[in-house]
């Protein structure tokens, strides 16, 4: 624990000191998981249509601009951070593509709750992604009615258990990750994903999918 606050601190003290730089090599480091959140919630409407990339280089300038005040009052990890920072910029670019409202003070994202206002629930992600891993047993992917059953089934996990499974199974955040985002141990987190996962694997049963 004591190395991980002092690995946090001297992060951030980069920041300060060299912040373009500094910014420039963490969205590189992080950008397959910042790519697999933006693939993984981006709104079903809206695929093929935006590239990743360009929301990822809004993002990196958002946070440019922001750093300043996020120095001024670090309450969360870098990283948990910047995730946040790129969440907030997908939904901005949907509301421009979608032309939902604009996002209020009471949605914006809450790092340490499961109820992040993401384009579409993460229920719907979980779904589309299972069902583009697999087909029926006849052979024919699932579609229509199909993908409904098994949205509405995964709904019936409480949100917590399906934002832990979407980080850390699509979203491929560590555990540290994970813990980081949500304000939680190491310890919990991982065991939270463990119950979580197996919960998962029996609501997929009484849909005739399963989880890969």
């Amino acid at each position: 624990m004591e190395n991980e606050i002092a690995d946090e601190s001297r992060l951030q003290m980069q920041l300060s000191e060299d912040p373009d730089s500094t910014l420039a090599e963490l969205f590189c480091v992080h950008r397959a998981s910042f790519n697999n959140l933006l693939t993984f919630r981006m709104d079903r409407r809206l695929a093929g249509r935006v590239d990743p990339d360009d929301i990822l280089q809004e993002a990196f300038l958002a946070a440019k601009a922001r750093l300043k005040h996020y120095l001024a009052n670090e309450k969360h990890t870098v990283f948990a951070w910047l995730r946040m920072i790129v969440i907030q910029t997908m939904v901005d670019v949907h509301r421009r593509h979608l032309g939902a409202g604009k996002r209020s003070a009471q949605r914006e994202i809450k790092l340490s709750s499961p109820n992040a206002h993401y384009p579409q629930t993460t229920a719907v992600s979980i779904a589309d992604r299972i069902a583009a891993q697999q087909t029926t047993p006849s052979g024919v992917a699932v579609r229509g009615e199909e993908l409904q059953v098994l949205e509405k089934a995964i709904a019936t996990l409480t949100e917590q258990d399906q934002e832990i499974i979407a980080m850390r199974h699509f979203e491929s955040l560590s555990n540290k990750q994970v813990s980081e985002v949500l304000g939680l141990s190491v310890t919990a987190a991982s065991n939270r994903y463990v119950r979580a996962l197996e919960r998962l694997r029996e609501v997929l049963e009484g849909t005739g999918l399963g989880l890969q």
